[in-house]
């Protein structure tokens, strides 16, 4: 009888499938909006102008983005397109990457493999499902900045986009979405991997080994690490930049691929050109990262409390 008890004392928790809530997608879709409309956007705006004008410098990057309008050329795109983008693709993400990672913790996996698991399969899923259609508004909207800039009245932004639509179909409107994909997968991947793997090593430091709760500083800590080390991906952000770009260059590919964007990139710019804007992507990770998941954690709190019902989003 003794035996009984003491094997079942050491028995682990019992993994148990959770429902899927509405409130799940609305919490992943409120924390992206918060991302991009405060911090996120500027950092990606920065990010984008230097991976795809190699040679500037940073200072250079901030120069160029104030001549579009001052401040506001912080913000090109962010009405309606980037709003859009983060409000599906929170949602995208909280979902499929709580799904996944409950059924690779039912294999087996530790909360490291399992963080990982989530994040590439959220990544995947954000990259075919919204990020495709909406890189392309955004470029749209640059490319009608430009040519307003030469004093030529552009058309509305549907009207250039049915026109890439009309002549080159989906797969126009879809240009570097393999590139997002792997892009997001390595990112999610990294940035909940890694700070499941920060938070594993603040606990044994903080002594919090036994399931106790993280302070908010703590949570924050583990996500900023994550956030950070996952710009190790810059050069396939480059790559992408570079495919969905409109640059005129006898030189460049007529049919870009992810390996012949590459080989391009690298042939005028060396390693160098390949990690042009790793700085502010290593802010724009340490932010979004902080967003959702340090800030994701506390914010499924406030809404258990409102509402009275367990939010069983991971992230």
């Amino acid at each position: 009888m003794a035996q009984v008890a003491q094997i079942a004392s050491v028995d682990p928790p019992k993994l148990e499938k959770k429902p899927v809530k509405f409130s799940n997608l609305l919490l992943g879709a409120g924390l992206n909006m918060f991302e991009v409309t405060t911090l996120g956007q500027p950092l990606e705006v920065i990010k984008t102008s230097m991976a795809a004008n190699r040679g500037d410098s940073f200072a250079g990057a901030m120069s160029r983005i104030w001549g579009r309008g001052g401040v506001l050329g912080y913000y090109q795109g962010l009405i309606p397109w980037a709003w859009i983008e983060a409000s599906t693709k929170g949602a995208v993400l909280l979902f499929v990457a709580s799904e996944a990672e409950y059924y690779a913790k039912s294999f087996g996996a530790s909360d490291f493999v399992g963080g990982i698991s989530g994040g590439m399969a959220g990544g995947v899923a954000q990259a075919y499902a919204t990020m495709g259609f909406c890189t392309c508004m955004k470029t749209v909207e640059i490319t009608k900045h430009k040519i307003a800039a030469k004093g030529v009245k552009p058309p509305s932004t549907f009207a250039t986009f049915m026109d890439i639509y009309r002549k080159e179909g989906i797969r126009g409107i879809n240009k570097g979405v393999n590139a997002v994909a792997i892009r997001q997968t390595t990112n999610w991947g990294s940035r909940f991997g890694l700070s499941r793997l920060a938070e594993t090593g603040i606990r044994k430091v903080s002594g919090k080994e036994d399931g106790q709760k993280l302070g908010s500083f703590e949570k924050i800590l583990a996500s900023g690490l994550g956030g950070g080390l996952s710009a190790w991906n810059q050069p396939i952000e480059v790559i992408r930049v570079e495919m969905q770009s409109k640059t005129e260059d006898p030189n460049r590919p007529k049919k870009l691929t992810v390996g012949s964007t590459l080989r391009y990139i690298y042939q005028n710019n060396g390693i160098r050109g390949l990690y042009r804007g790793v700085t502010p992507r290593i802010g724009l990770g340490v932010w979004q990262t902080i967003c959702m998941v340090a800030l994701g954690d506390m914010a499924k709190e406030m809404v258990e409390k409102v509402t009275g019902e367990t939010v069983t989003a991971k992230h």
